[in-house]
C-alpha cells in the first residue's frame, strides 16, 4: 500500500458527512517524472491490455485523419479531433482500471477495463457535458478573436503577431480550464464513490495548489500528443497508455480521497 493511502479500516462509512472537495497534497515540480516512471512500470506489467487501448486510440485517430484528408478539409480534421477530446478521457478510464488492479495485485484484463467504461458512462456523460459547454464558449471566443485579423491583402507582420498573440492567449485560458477540470476528476470517479461535480472541483483545486508540477505535467502531455501526431498517430499506441497509467499515479500521489468509500471497478475479482 502507498504510504499516502488511508487504510480501509480508517475510512469513514458510506453515511459519514464529507467535505465539498477532497484535500490535496503539495508535490514538487519534478513529480510528473515520477508519475511517468510509475506509468511505464504499469505498462510493462500489463503490455497486452495497455497497448490494446493504444491501438484503439491509434485506429480512431487514423480514421479521423483519413476522413478529413478524403474530404480535403482541415476544419473538418480540427472539428473531429475536438470531438475525440471528449472520447479520449472515457477510453483512459480503462487504463485507470488496469492500474487500479495492478495496485491491488489483481490480474488486469481488456474485458474488465471495458466493463468499467460501461459502468462510468453516466458520470462521463455529465463530465462530457461540462467539457462541451467549455468547448462551445471556446469556439465562440475563437470566432470573436477574428475581429483582430488584418484586413489588408498583405498585412504587416506586427498585426499578424498581435492577432496570433491574442488568439493564443484566449485559447490558453480555455485549455487551462479544460486541463484543470480533467487532471484528476476521472481517476477519482473510478477510484471512489463520488459525483462528477465533486471530482471536477477537487481536480481544479489540486491543480491550482500545485501549479509548478501541473505546468510540467501539461507540457509533457502537449509534447506527447504532438509527438503522436508527428509520427502519423503511431506513437499514440505507446504514449496514450503511458499517459493514462501516469495520470492514475498522479491522482494517487496528489489527491487524498479517503473520505469517500472505495468504488470497486466491475469485473471483480
Amino acid at each position: 500500500m502507498n504510504a499516502n493511502q488511508t487504510p480501509e479500516s480508517d475510512r469513514p462509512g458510506d453515511d459519514a458527512p464529507r467535505p465539498f472537495l477532497a484535500p490535496c497534497r503539495i508535490v514538487p515540480a519534478t513529480a510528473p517524472f515520477r508519475w511517468l516512471a510509475a506509468g511505464w512500470k504499469d505498462l510493462r506489467a500489463a503490455p497486452r491490455q495497455s497497448l490494446s487501448w493504444g491501438l484503439v486510440v491509434f485506429s480512431l485517430s487514423l480514421s479521423i485523419g483519413t476522413a478529413a484528408y478524403a474530404l480535403g478539409s482541415l476544419v473538418m480534421l480540427l472539428t473531429m479531433m475536438s470531438g475525440f477530446v471528449l472520447i479520449g478521457p472515457l477510453l483512459a478510464i480503462a487504463l485507470y482500471t488496469i492500474s487500479w488492479r495492478l495496485d491491488r495485485g489483481r490480474a488486469p484484463s481488456f474485458r474488465r477495463s471495458t466493463a468499467e467504461i460501461r459502468r462510468q458512462l453516466g458520470n462521463c456523460a455529465v463530465y462530457a457535458l461540462v467539457l462541451m459547454v467549455v468547448f462551445l464558449v471556446w469556439a465562440r471566443a475563437g470566432s470573436m478573436v477574428h475581429v483582430f485579423f488584418p484586413v489588408e491583402a498583405e498585412p504587416d507582420w506586427r498585426k499578424l503577431i498581435t492577432f496570433l498573440g491574442i488568439g493564443s492567449a484566449v485559447g490558453s485560458i480555455f485549455a487551462v480550464i479544460t486541463f484543470s477540470a480533467s487532471a484528476f476528476s476521472l481517476p477519482m470517479l473510478t477510484d471512489r464513490q463520488t459525483d462528477t461535480v465533486t471530482a471536477v472541483v477537487t481536480s481544479i483545486n489540486a491543480v491550482l495548489r500545485n501549479k509548478p508540477a501541473m505546468l510540467v505535467w501539461m507540457a509533457i502531455i502537449v509534447f506527447s500528443v504532438a509527438l503522436g501526431f508527428a509520427t502519423a498517430f503511431v506513437g499514440l499506441i505507446v504514449l496514450f497508455p503511458l499517459l493514462g497509467h501516469a495520470t492514475w499515479h498522479s491522482y494517487k500521489d496528489v489527491i487524498d480521497a479517503s473520505d469517500w468509500p472505495p468504488s470497486e471497478p466491475m469485473g471483480l475479482p
